[in-house]
């Protein structure tokens, strides 16, 4: 399994982002799709999850309501849109993936298989 995250870049507070990240390799279905992130100096963060669907997602509290997380199983790629970011969203993202079936709650970083590079946020005051 392979995964490319991309869509980062600089930008203002307040603003939306969205991150792309391609699979390929073995069938995407077949795989829980999350995002962490990882600020300097700071402990890797889980942001979120989705089924192998599309249709159920789990994000973690502190991202609710402005982070999305969403998949386009044609396109094999997932994306987390993030909305009203702030100085302190300014992280590196990556993505992951994990056959363990998707359930409401936070997963470990441990429970992803594959990881992606990641892509870098920086969010200015």
């Amino acid at each position: 399994v392979q995964l490319q995250a991309s869509g980062g870049g600089l930008v203002r507070t307040g603003d939306s982002l969205k991150l792309s990240c391609a699979f390929s390799g073995r069938t995407f279905t077949m795989y829980v799709l999350g995002w962490f992130r990882q600020a300097p100096g700071k402990e890797r963060e889980f942001v979120g999850h989705i089924n192998w669907s599309g249709e159920a997602t789990y994000v973690a509290e502190a991202f609710k309501g402005r982070f999305t997380l969403s998949r386009d199983n044609a396109r094999t790629t997932v994306f987390l849109q993030m909305n009203s970011l702030k100085p302190e969203d300014a992280a590196t993202y990556y993505c992951a993936a994990t056959t363990q079936g998707w359930s409401e709650e936070r997963f470990p970083a441990s429970d992803f298989q594959y990881w992606g590079r990641g892509t870098l946020v920086t969010v200015s005051s």
